[in-house]
């Protein structure tokens, strides 16, 4: 089928434009924002190749067009199912959109299929010794900066916040007491808050780290660089490939978003079975990308090969 619309077709500038108007509306966190359009500017692209026509628009696309465009995906650019399926979620969204809001008759991706998927793994995770060689390294950090990056690396093995909510961090969203401490979350992902409680491991490095500060106002950004600048997410990022180097660190493909992978796979090996507790802390909404976590690594399945009473020599 194709759609009709009830009013003349906007041209796809508009449509878009309109389209991320109601993203962003949605709360929706910038870069999920940004993939959408990036996946439907590809969509559109390739409408054009294959009308050979540059005036091609998205609202006259039709059902055997979405699934043609899956087919070119999965053969022709060899693409993974997971992404062939995001890219197929962002035509879902922005035409069940465009029925809604801009008087298409019929929506050509409401029966629009994804792709099967294998059984995720666990994500990798940091083992007990990486961890100590990344935490050495932190401690050997030049130019005085060691205190600031062992309590980078600890906020974020003992917490699991992502990196951006660790660089929009405050002073005053840091508490710290003998026995108790807690970190807020102002706007997480989909600009959602919350508290998270801070261990003591935690709470004596961000305790050494925040005794070097200068006095400053409540609002002033927790992290700063060397030279007093808040840190970025870039920056934190390249903090943590440095350490990563520095502790030769192999094994796995480490980067910060592995410190909340580690976070989340330790915990639930300490508590097993508390997916809804750990799904608070992670800010995740839907237990569905939580228990994802429990599942077995290729570590874990390996050991268990291991240990198979078959697993003999034979004469």
């Amino acid at each position: 089928m194709r759609i009709s619309l009830s009013e003349p077709a906007a041209d796809d500038a508009a449509l878009l434009q309109a389209f991320q108007a109601g993203l962003i509306k949605r709360d929706l966190a910038p870069a999920t924002v940004r993939v959408y359009l990036h996946d439907l500017k590809l969509f559109r692209d390739w409408l054009a190749w294959i009308y050979e026509s540059p005036t091609v628009s998205l609202a006259q696309a039709g059902t055997a067009d979405l699934a043609s465009f899956r087919q070119h995906l999965l053969h022709e650019k060899a693409q993974r199912a997971t992404t062939i399926n995001r890219r197929l979620q962002s035509l879902r969204l922005f035409y069940r959109w465009l029925t809604q809001h801009r008087g298409a008759a019929e929506n050509p991706a409401e029966h629009l299929r994804y792709l099967r998927e294998g059984r995720q793994q666990q994500p990798a995770a940091l083992n007990r010794s990486e961890v100590l060689a990344l935490l050495q390294a932190a401690a050997a950090s030049p130019h005085g900066l060691a205190k600031r990056n062992l309590a980078l690396v600890q906020l974020m093995l003992q917490t699991g916040l992502r990196v951006g909510e660790v660089a929009a961090l405050r002073r005053e969203d840091i508490q710290l007491g003998v026995r108790a401490g807690s970190v807020r979350v102002r706007a997480g992902k989909g600009l959602k808050g919350r508290q998270l409680p801070l261990n003591a491991t935690a709470r004596r490095a961000l305790q050494r780290y925040r005794e070097t500060l200068l006095e400053a106002r409540p609002q002033t950004p927790f992290f700063l660089s060397k030279r007093q600048t808040p840190l970025s997410i870039r920056a934190i990022q390249n903090v943590m490939a440095e350490l990563v180097r520095h502790a030769g660190i192999t094994r796995i493909p480490v980067s910060a978003h592995t410190l909340r992978h580690s976070f989340a796979v330790n915990y639930l090996k300490s508590n097993p079975g508390k997916l809804i507790e750990l799904a608070g802390l992670l800010g995740h909404e839907s237990l569905d990308t939580t228990a994802i976590y429990a599942r077995p690594s290729s570590d874990d399945l390996a050991d268990d090969l291991e240990r198979s009473p078959l697993n003999v020599l034979g004469e």
